[in-house]
C-alpha cells in the first residue's frame, strides 16, 4: 500500500473520496471528518513526489507538490471505507493539520540547519511482489513451521522514501533485510527486483544499511569513525588527502562540526547524543553515495523534534536521486505526514489503510469500528471471543487482508508492471560483476590496525587493569622476597613461583581475548556485509594490534618480580624470561581467540574456558609429576606445561634431583610446542570467523 503526498490548495475531482464527503456528514464528527476528506485525494501509480499525474478515472490533470505534506489513498481505499461507515475520531483528525518544512525547527544540535549536497546517484528502481519468508521453530519433540510474511507487495523510486510501517511482530524488519539482500533466499518466495534485475553481490556497494542499534566503536571520535570508513570503502582511485576530505564533507552535510571531536561513547563511555549517534550511522552509509538506503527504525528513542529531524534528513538524501525505504514506530503525526510512501504491515500480511494501525493491533476501543465489519460479526454466529458485540484481534486481521486483497492488491500488482525509465547503460553501471575493494590487502591492515590499536588503549591501559596487575606483582614480591634457591625447600618455594607465572599469563590473556570477537560480532557482520576488508585483513589486524598491548604490563609484571622475589640476577636470564612469557602470552591469547570465535557467545566460551585453563593447570606439570598414561596426552597441549618447563632450564645450569621429569637442555621442544599453538589457535580461529554467518 502506497500513499503519496498531495498540496493542500489540490481542488479534487469528484469521485469515490467526494462520496466519502457525503457520506461522512451523517456521523458526529461530521465536520471534522469533512474538512479531512477534503484533504485527500485518490493515489495513483508509483513515482517521485514532485511531477505531473493522470487520474485515471477522471481524466483530469493535476500538480503535485511536495511543500504540503498531507497523505492521500487509493481510490479503492476511499470506495471501501465510505461504505464500511469508517469513522475517525476528532482528537485524531485534529493532529493531521498541513506541516511544511519552515514548520520543521533548527538543528538546535548543530546550531544550523543543513542541506544535504551529494553527487548524482545511479537510479535504482525497486520493486517487490507476492514477497514472502518463514522461518523454522525446533520444538523438543516436532519442528514448526512460522510464516513471518505473507505475500507482500510495493515499490519504491529515486527521490522517495518509502516507510514500513505496523504493530511488534508484524514483519517490518525482516522485510527491510530481504529487499536489502540481507536475509537467506532458499526460506523466502515471491520476487524483489532492482531496475528490473535480481539480486547479486555487485550490488552490495550500491545499498547502504543502517541497523536499528548504532553499531560503533565507542571510544573513537566521530571525525575518526568517518575518516576510518572513507579509507576503507571509498573506491582506489582516489587519495588519501581526498578520503580524508569526503569524511570532513559528510560531517559538514550532517551538522555534526560541533561533536567532531567527540568519542562516540557508549553504554560505559560518556559520548554524543542519540541524535548525533544516529546521525553518524548514516553518514557511515552515504560516504560511498549509494542509491539504495535501508534504515531500521531511525528515530527508536529519540525524542519528537529529533525524529523529525532526521525524517527530514532522510528526504534531503533522497533528493540527490536516492531511494530511501526506512521502518518506523510509532511516528507523530507530523513525522507521519513526511513520507511518500507507507506500506502497513499487521501479522506479516499487507494492510491497507494508514489509520489502522490501532486495528491492526487488535486495538477496539478507542477507534470506530467499520459497519461492514459490526454486520460481519453479526452475521457470522461462530465467531468466538466477541466483547460487547465487537470482533476479535484475530477477525479484525483477517477482515483487514481480505479487504487489501480483493479491493486493492491487483491493482498495485499491474502498476508494477510497467517499465522502470533506465536504459541498459545506466543498468551496466549498476551491476558490476567486478568485486570492488575500496583499499588493498596491506593498506586495509594498516587502516584495521591503527583503528583498533586506537580503539583499545582505552581497555587495555586502563587504570584498573594497571592496577590490577602491578598490587598481584606486590603481593607476590612481598611473598617471594629474597628467595633462596640453594635450600631444596628454598627450591621448591621458588619453583611454585615460576608455575605462578606461566599460569597468570596463561589465565589473564585468554579470558581478555574470548571476549574478543563476541563483541565485535555486530560489526564485523555489518563491516562484511557491505565488503569494506578482507576478513584476512581484518583477522591478521585485529590479532596483531592486540599485542604491543599485551605486552607492555607483563614487563611491569616482571620488573616488580623479578627483583623482588631474587630470581636469577643477570641479563640473559632475565630477557629470556621475559621472552618466555611473552611467547606464553601470544599462545593463550590464540587459545582466547579460538574459543570465542567457536563459540560466538560469551557465557559459553568463558565456560569453556575456565575448564579448558583448569585442565591445563593440572596438567602443567607442578601439581602433579607422573600422570597416568590414558591422559597424558593433555600435558603436551598446555601452555603451562611447556611455560613452566622454559622458565625452569632458564633459572637453573643444572635441573634439581626434587623437580624430576625435567631435562636440562635447550628448550627446543617446548618452544617448538608453543609456536605450533601460537599458529594452530589462530588458525582455527580464522576458520571459524570464515565459516561464520552473517546475522
Amino acid at each position: 500500500m502506497k500513499i503519496e503526498m498531495a498540496s493542500s490548495s489540490t481542488v479534487l475531482p469528484r469521485s469515490k473520496s467526494d462520496q466519502l464527503e457525503t457520506m461522512l456528514r451523517k456521523s458526529p464528527s461530521a465536520e471534522s471528518a469533512i474538512s479531512l476528506a477534503r484533504k485527500l485525494r485518490i493515489g495513483s501509480s508509483p513515482g517521485p513526489s514532485t511531477h505531473t499525474r493522470k487520474h485515471s478515472r477522471s481524466g483530469q490533470t493535476d500538480e503535485v507538490s511536495s511543500g504540503g505534506a498531507l497523505s492521500r489513498a487509493s481510490s479503492a481505499s476511499f470506495g471501501f471505507f465510505s461504505s464500511a461507515g469508517f469513522t475517525v475520531p476528532p482528537e485524531d483528525i485534529a493532529n493531521l493539520q498541513e506541516i511544511s518544512d519552515d514548520d520543521i525547527p533548527e538543528d538546535i544540535e548543530a546550531n544550523t540547519r543543513k542541506k544535504i549536497h551529494t553527487e548524482p546517484t545511479l537510479p535504482i528502481y525497486l520493486k517487490f511482489t507476492d514477497v514472502k519468508y518463514k522461518v523454522v521453530l525446533r520444538g523438543v519433540r516436532k519442528i514448526m513451521e512460522k510464516n513471518i510474511l505473507n505475500g507482500i507487495t510495493g515499490s519504491a523510486s529515486p527521490g522517495e522514501v518509502l516507510a514500513l510501517m505496523g504493530p511488534s511482530g508484524s514483519g517490518k524488519t525482516t522485510l527491510l533485510n530481504l529487499l536489502s539482500g540481507r536475509l537467506i533466499e532458499s526460506a523466502s518466495g515471491g520476487s524483489i527486483t532492482y531496475n528490473d534485475q535480481q539480486y547479486s553481490k555487485s550490488l552490495k556497494r550500491r545499498i547502504g544499511f543502517v541497523t536499528q542499534d548504532d553499531v560503533l566503536f565507542p571510544h573513537l571520535t566521530v571525525r575518526e569513525t568517518l575518516t576510518y570508513a572513507a579509507l576503507l570503502r571509498l573506491p582506489k582511485t582516489l587519495t588519501k588527502p581526498h578520503k580524508a576530505q569526503r569524511a570532513v564533507d559528510i560531517i559538514c552535510d550532517l551538522g555534526l562540526e560541533r561533536c567532531q571531536d567527540t568519542m562516540i561513547g557508549g553504554t560505559f563511555v560518556r559520548g554524543i547524543s542519540g541524535g548525533e549517534r544516529k546521525r553518524v550511522c548514516i553518514g557511515n552509509e552515504i560516504l560511498l553515495n549509494p542509491s539504495l538506503l535501508f534504515l531500521d527504525e531511525p528515530t527508536s528513542g529519540l525524542d519528537s523534534t529529533t525524529a523529525l529531524r532526521m525524517v527530514r534528513m532522510l528526504h534531503e538524501i533522497a533528493k540527490a536521486g536516492k531511494t530511501v525505504v526506512t521502518t518506523i514506530h510509532q511516528p507523530s503525526s507530523r513525522l507521519f505526514h513526511k513520507f511518500d510512501k507507507l506500506i502497513l504491515l499487521g501479522k506479516g500480511s499487507l494492510l491497507y489503510f494508514e489509520f489502522l494501525v490501532d486495528l491492526a493491533n487488535g486495538n477496539i476501543n478507542d477507534v470506530s469500528v467499520p459497519l461492514e465489519l459490526k454486520d460481519k460479526v453479526q452475521m457470522d454466529d461462530s465467531t468466538p471471543e466477541t466483547k460487547n458485540e465487537k470482533p476479535s484481534p484475530t477477525v479484525i486481521h483477517e477482515y483487514l487482508v481480505e479487504a487489501y486483497e480483493t479491493r486493492v492488491a491487483e491493482k498495485e500488482k499491474q502498476k508494477l508492471m510497467a517499465p522502470i525509465p533506465v536504459d541498459e547503460s545506466l543498468k551496466s553501471m549498476v551491476f558490476s560483476p567486478n568485486r570492488e575493494w575500496g583499499a588493498g590487502w596491506f593498506e586495509q591492515f594498516s587502516i584495521l590496525f591503527f583503528r583498533g590499536l586506537k580503539e583499545r588503549q582505552h581497555d587495555y591501559l586502563s587504570w584498573l587493569r594497571i592496577t590490577q596487575v602491578i598490587s598481584t606483582a606486590i603481593v607476590l614480591g612481598l611473598l617471594w622476597w629474597r628467595s633462596d634457591s640453594s635450600t631444596p625447600r628454598g627450591l621448591q618455594d621458588q619453583a611454585g613461583l615460576l608455575f605462578f607465572i606461566a599460569v597468570f599469563w596463561g589465565f589473564f590473556p585468554v579470558f581478555t581475548a574470548i571476549f574478543t570477537f563476541p563483541q565485535e560480532r555486530a560489526m564485523l557482520n555489518k563491516e562484511r556485509a557491505v565488503d569494506m576488508y578482507r576478513l584476512s585483513a581484518y583477522f591478521t589486524a585485529r590479532t596483531t594490534s592486540d599485542l604491543p598491548l599485551d605486552l607492555f604490563l607483563p614487563v611491569l609484571f616482571l620488573l616488580i618480580v623479578y627483583f623482588m622475589a631474587g630470581l636469577r640476577l643477570s641479563v640473559a636470564p632475565f630477557v629470556l624470561s621475559m621472552l618466555i612469557v611473552f611467547l606464553s602470552i601470544i599462545a593463550a591469547q590464540g587459545l582466547g581467540l579460538a574459543i570465542g570465535a567457536m563459540l560466538m557467545d560469551v557465557k559459553k566460551a568463558t565456560t569453556l574456558a575456565s575448564i579448558t585453563a583448569m585442565t591445563f593447570m593440572l596438567a602443567g606439570g607442578f601439581y602433579v609429576k607422573r600422570v597416568p598414561a590414558f591422559i597424558s596426552w593433555i600435558r603436551y597441549i598446555s601452555f603451562n606445561y611447556h611455560t613452566y618447563r622454559l622458565l625452569l632450564k632458564v633459572q637453573y645450569d643444572h635441573i634439581p634431583p626434587a623437580l624430576t621429569g625435567i631435562q636440562q637442555d635447550r628448550g627446543f621442544t617446548e618452544i617448538t610446542a608453543m609456536l605450533a599453538m601460537v599458529v594452530g589457535y589462530r588458525l582455527l580461529a580464522y576458520i571459524s570467523l570464515r565459516n561464520m554467518k552473517l546475522a
